[in-house]
């Protein structure tokens, strides 16, 4: 392998064949080159999805009230249940391992808005009673101020968090909004906080059109008693939480009696769910890359196979004199298979090089976060993905030398001679 007469060898037979060379070696080049750029935006187009699904949707758990569809207990159906507080306490006293609860209030309803109004200055916005942890959940960022504590809930407080959109339109750029008050439906708020979400694109701009009151303070302040909209949870690490989902059902089916297996009583969406689907469809999108890959690069290796037979024919006489002169059939096999992996390696390693530049730069000069040029914003391929490719490469070398090697091996030397 360190035979420095044996590399010169293989040097001058690649000069003596430039084109041949170069036409065999553009197969393999072209096979991991592809292989690279169909990983590197399989990658990209699952990091655009991911983050458009937003921060909180791979174990969250959506539960609301809807009509049933079943009688029970002499009961009819189409009944719809009123959730209250008590139902969340007796969600978290049944249901274990949970790990971020937070039943929610909106005002006027889901995906209603509000007049809310500042001074001289009124936008329509989402009103949402909420508690501290949904923070948590949404994985909000706050450029001032804070989010809703413990002391707003216990005391009733009348304050209010507002979006970074809110902020922008009932305030000027040079004012601060902490300490100043908004009015929703008469009710005076003041402001202790401004949010900006960290889910992308019209997502965010709709969740920082949005006011949070405490949630103690919502149901007061607008009358609805111990009522609430709907309940939003996540799952402990090991959790699934479909599990919860079912669990946080049955509490509430027992509570309000609805029939146990009427499925259009309660409503709900688990992220978990629809991530896990998405997830498989990526991890076939990756075994077709790979497999379209793999044939392609087979398919320059039997390039690579063929060329090398020309070759071992067109040296006919040289191998002849070798084994004349007692080169062994094994001396004969490794020269042809270190020419075959040679050729190959190069090849694959510049398209490799090339795949990896071509991603780099796309990343890097491509619109980021920008709603469907997400997916430039992640074009990579793992370390493990690249010693893959470059494994598959030298195996791929290896093949194509394998059938030109024996044949060279068995090559008799008078017959050689006289040819």
């Amino acid at each position: 392998m360190l035979d420095l007469e044996v590399w010169q060898e293989i040097g001058n037979v690649i000069r003596k064949n430039k084109l041949r060379t170069l036409l065999t070696a553009l197969g393999v080049f072209w096979g991991i080159f592809m292989l690279v750029i169909m990983m590197g935006f399989g990658n990209g187009l699952q990091y655009g999805v991911s983050m458009t699904m937003g921060p909180s949707t791979v174990n969250a758990c959506y539960i609301w009230a809807q009509r049933s569809s079943m009688p029970y207990k002499g009961l009819p159906a189409g009944r719809s249940a009123k959730l209250n507080n008590g139902d969340g306490d007796a969600i978290e006293a049944a249901v274990s391992g949970i790990e971020h609860f937070s039943p929610r209030c909106q005002l006027g309803g889901w995906r209603d808005n509000n007049n809310v109004v500042r001074k001289n200055r009124t936008g329509s916005f989402s009103v949402y009673g909420d508690f501290p942890v949904y923070a948590k959940i949404e994985k909000l960022e706050f450029p001032a101020g804070r989010f809703i504590n413990q002391l707003d809930i216990d005391h009733r407080r009348k304050v209010a968090v507002i979006g970074q959109r809110v902020r922008d339109i009932l305030f000027d750029a040079d004012e601060d909004p902490i300490g100043d008050f908004i009015t929703v439906r008469g009710a005076y708020f003041m402001v202790v906080g401004v949010f900006k979400s960290m889910s992308p694109g019209e997502r965010a701009a709709r969740e920082e059109q949005s006011v949070y009151i405490p949630f103690t303070t919502f149901q007061q302040a607008f009358n609805f008693g111990d009522r609430l909209g709907w309940f939003v949870l996540t799952a402990q690490p090991g959790i699934k939480v479909s599990k919860l989902e079912s669990e946080v059902k049955a509490v509430l089916a027992e509570r309000h009696s609805m029939h146990p297996n009427d499925e259009l009583a309660f409503g709900s969406f688990n992220s978990e769910e629809r991530f896990g689907k998405i997830m498989s469809l990526f991890d076939g999108i990756r075994g077709f890359v790979w497999i379209v890959g793999v044939l392609t690069l087979l398919a320059g290796a039997f390039g690579v196979s063929n060329i090398m037979l020309i070759a071992v024919k067109e040296r006919m006489k040289e191998l002849g004199i070798r084994k004349a002169m007692g080169a062994t059939p094994g001396s004969i096999i490794s020269l042809i298979l270190m020419e075959s992996m040679v050729l190959t390696a190069c090849a694959g390693i510049f398209g490799l090089a090339l795949g990896v530049g071509l991603l780099e730069l796309v990343t890097t000069f491509a619109p980021q976060n920008d709603g469907a040029f997400q997916i430039f914003d992640s074009l990579t391929i793992s370390a493990d993905a690249a010693m893959a490719a470059l494994g598959l490469l030298m195996f791929a070398g290896l093949l194509a030398g394998v059938i030109p090697a024996r044949h060279a091996a068995m090559v008799k030397p008078i017959e050689a001679l006289r040819s």
